[in-house]
């Protein structure tokens, strides 16, 4: 698959080397607010990602969880 110019427009995310295998199967962190928010407060996906994650390509999955890093607002990233 080819690169197109939409990949260069992507939030710039710490290259930590981090991919999905070296991640948690999931973001989540047990603390689902997805039936009360569209943003989910403990891992930060949006309701359509919490209950489609099983469906995602691994390169869905990975720009899910660089967002979510890069947006750090998630109770996932907090400190404490």
């Amino acid at each position: 698959m080819s690169s197109s110019p939409s990949d260069s427009a992507l939030p710039a995310v710490q290259s930590d080397a981090t991919g999905l295998a070296d991640r948690p199967d999931s973001p989540c962190i047990g603390i689902c607010s997805t039936l009360f928010d569209e943003i989910c407060q403990g891992c930060g996906r949006t309701a359509a990602e919490v209950s489609n994650w099983v469906f995602l390509s691994d390169e869905e999955k990975q720009a899910v969880w660089e967002r979510i890093i890069c947006e750090g607002t998630a109770r996932r990233f907090r400190q404490g």
